[in-house]
């Protein structure tokens, strides 16, 4: 059976940095030098952010104007319907042939083959 080696026979394990990692100077140069990348991404994701929510509040307000043009155009076909309503009984009122009597009348027109008379003299109420 093989003897054991003892520990302190072994030679002793050094690990080295590898060469890029070489001793860094501490010089403010190189504090610069680094680019902070989270910090890149969030600055990026929040202008991403900012474009979208810019481009969601464009259309809101779009929408609403679009809205309030509607809702205005709606009231006025709504006025204008009931213009038309009130012009159409008064045009039937007008095509009623004791209409037409009464309004000749009130000018002062007589029926054929009638004798208009004119009362003068009357106390004034």
């Amino acid at each position: 059976m093989p003897q054991a080696r003892s520990s302190a026979l072994r030679a002793p394990a050094t690990r080295r940095a590898p060469a890029s990692r070489a001793r860094r100077s501490s010089s403010g140069s190189h504090r610069f030098a680094r680019v902070r990348w989270d910090r890149v991404g969030r600055t990026g994701l929040l202008i991403v952010l900012a474009v979208v929510a810019g481009l969601y509040l464009q259309q809101a307000i779009e929408y609403l104007s679009t809205r309030s043009a509607a809702n205005q155009q709606r009231a006025t076909a709504v006025r204008i319907a009931r213009e038309n309503a009130v012009l159409h009984r008064e045009q039937q009122q007008l095509g009623d042939p004791s209409t037409i009597k009464r309004d000749a009348r009130a000018l002062g027109m007589v029926h054929s083959g009638e004798r208009s008379y004119v009362v003068i003299g009357l106390p004034n109420r």
